[in-house]
């Protein structure tokens, strides 16, 4: 008899919300916005006011739109139709699914949301970087294939290794769907531990914790003032030049920098990586008369004596030059296979082969050995050219 008496109360308090809310609506749902684990099956009650005076039998089912089987209902009293829907699919839309009952008019009397998904995975491949050491910046994946096909919240959680109170960060981008930037109360010189945890209404999952010192993941802006221009007249050079990133200008710290250049009707970029720390550099081997476009980006290697390599800025913007035209083209010479274009081949894989690849020393002895060159050139076709 305790027994029953037991089932009785659990069978009120599992129908108390349809009761109280038949007070006030015609017809209620329930189970309400239920969120379930993909493949589960479900039974939904309609129950319906008696002073309606309409019989459930009369009452009809739609999922997202589209009626449901009348296999799929069970009248449980005049008052109350059920369906039971078997191996749910994942929501269509983090919304939910929507489940409606209607009278035998097409009315609607009741809805309710299904929340049909996954619990989520552990993220991976938590990454983070601080521009100029003003921010530091972490993106990351979701675990397994990324979709829970239900609301999932995502937290970005950090604090000092040692004796940190665990923060939260609030500056999550709309841009990039799972990043997030501290901006504030940041400190240099001591390392952090980071992680990320996701959850939802059927589950959570942390991601593995990393640990770093903002000054091992510097970025910088780009370099500033970037120019490219001639050399002179010879047609295969081109000079570049530009300035350190301004907000590094204080810091203790050794660039490297990169330069990247292309034909202006190509895409394909062609990289130098030997520039090491100069601001300056030259372009040889050219196409005369071409249009090029240059980028240059910086790594701010060792600030404040980090010994950990820094992370490549961003391209700066391109900049377009183009060299002279060759005075052989202009001269109508056909001798593309000269001696002068052998020579500056020679030239050009002795000048690769040097350890200090744009250095300023390089450069002068080629300046040198072309303008010599052009010269020999140039009085070769003095004295080959006709006379009037």
């Amino acid at each position: 008899m305790e027994l029953v008496s037991d089932l009785c109360l659990l069978l009120v308090i599992l129908h108390a919300p349809a009761v109280l809310a038949l007070s006030t609506h015609v017809a209620v749902i329930y189970p309400q916005d239920p969120v379930l684990h993909m493949g589960s099956n479900l039974t939904a009650s309609c129950w319906i006011h008696s002073d309606l005076g309409v019989h459930a039998s009369s009452l009809f089912w739609t999922l997202n739109g589209q009626p449901l089987p009348g296999s799929l209902y069970r009248v449980l009293s005049p008052t109350n139709l059920s369906v039971t829907l078997a191996g749910l699919n994942a929501s269509r839309q983090t919304s939910g699914d929507n489940l409606v009952c209607h009278n035998h008019k097409g009315h609607i009397l009741a809805g309710s949301c299904l929340y049909v998904g996954m619990p989520p995975e552990k993220p991976v491949n938590l990454t983070c970087w601080s521009r100029n050491t003003k921010d530091l910046t972490c993106s990351w994946a979701p675990g397994g294939r990324g979709e829970t096909h239900i609301s999932t919240q995502y937290a970005l959680k950090y604090k000092l290794r040692w004796y940190g109170k665990e923060k939260e960060c609030e500056d999550y981008t709309h841009v990039q769907p799972y990043s997030c930037s501290i901006t504030r109360d940041l400190h240099l010189f001591t390392p952090y531990e980071i992680w990320v945890e996701a959850s939802n209404q059927l589950g959570r999952a942390t991601s593995d914790v990393i640990t770093l010192d903002i000054l091992d993941v510097v970025t910088t802006d780009p370099p500033s003032g970037v120019i490219v221009g001639r050399v002179g007249q010879l047609e295969d050079q081109l000079s570049v030049r530009w300035e350190a990133p301004p907000a590094l200008k204080d810091f203790l710290f050794q660039a490297k920098y990169q330069i990247r250049y292309r034909l202006e009707d190509s895409q394909d970029w062609k990289v130098m990586d030997d520039v090491g720390n100069q601001t300056s550099c030259r372009l040889a081997g050219l196409r005369p008369g071409t249009v090029y476009f240059v980028q240059v980006r910086c790594n701010p290697v060792g600030i404040y004596g980090s010994r950990k390599a820094g992370i490549w800025s961003e391209w700066s913007h391109p900049t377009a030059a183009s060299t002279p035209h060759s005075e052989r083209l202009m001269t109508g010479s056909c001798d593309s296979k000269s001696t002068l274009r052998r020579e500056l081949k020679q030239f050009f894989n002795w000048v690769r082969k040097l350890p200090y690849g744009c250095s300023n020393m390089s450069m002068k002895l080629y300046d040198q050995w072309r303008v010599l060159m052009q010269d020999s050139h140039k009085a070769r076709n003095q004295v080959g050219s006709p006379r009037g």
